[in-house]
C-alpha cells in the first residue's frame, strides 16, 4: 500500500477506493439483492424438489406396499375360487357318479322285472303245453282203457269204492 501511495499519489488511491466503494454500494443495491433473492429463490426451489422427491417416494412405497397387498388378496382369492372350483368339479364328479349308479341299478331292476316276466310267461306256456300234453295222452289212454264195457264198469266200481260220501 505505501508502493500505491508513495508511486502514485494520494488523490488516486482515494479516487480508487471511492470507486470501490461506490461499486460496492451499487452492486449491493442493484446486484447483490437481486443475485441474493435468485440463489435464495433457487435454494426453496432446491428445497420444495427435495421435499416433493421425498413425498414422491414417499408414496411410492405407500403405492407399493398397497399394491403388494392388493397382489396378496388377488392370489388369497384365485386360491379361494380355485378351491371352489375343485370342490364343485368333485361335487359334479360325485353326482354324475351316483346319478350313473342309480340309472344302472334301476336299468338291471327293469331286466331283472324283465326276465322274471318272460320266466313266468315260459313256466306258464310250458305248463299250459304239459296240461295240453296230458290230456291228449290221458283221452287216449282212456280211449284204449274204455274200449270194452268190462273195463268200464270195473272202473267206475274202484272210482265209487275210492270216494267217500260223507
Amino acid at each position: 500500500m505505501e508502493k500505491l501511495i508513495n508511486e502514485f499519489s494520494f488523490g488516486l488511491f482515494f479516487w480508487q477506493l471511492l470507486m470501490f466503494v461506490l461499486l460496492v454500494i451499487l452492486l449491493g443495491k442493484f446486484a447483490w439483492k437481486p443475485i441474493l433473492s435468485a440463489i435464495e429463490g433457487r435454494e426453496e426451489g432446491i428445497k420444495d424438489a427435495l421435499d416433493a422427491a421425498e413425498k414422491a417416494k414417499l408414496e411410492m412405497a405407500n403405492l407399493n406396499a398397497d399394491n403388494e397387498r392388493l397382489l396378496q388378496e388377488a392370489r388369497a382369492e384365485r386360491e379361494t375360487m380355485m378351491k371352489e372350483a375343485r370342490e364343485i368339479k368333485a361335487k359334479m364328479i360325485a353326482d354324475a357318479k351316483e346319478e350313473a349308479q342309480a340309472e344302472a341299478n334301476k336299468t338291471i331292476a327293469n331286466a331283472q322285472a324283465a326276465i322274471e316276466s318272460e320266466k313266468k310267461a315260459a313256466v306258464a306256456e310250458l305248463k299250459s303245453t304239459v296240461a295240453t300234453l296230458s290230456v291228449d295222452i290221458a283221452e287216449k289212454m282212456v280211449k284204449s282203457e274204455l274200449s270194452n264195457k268190462d273195463k268200464q264198469l270195473e272202473l267206475v266200481n274202484s272210482m265209487l269204492n275210492d270216494a267217500k260220501l260223507n
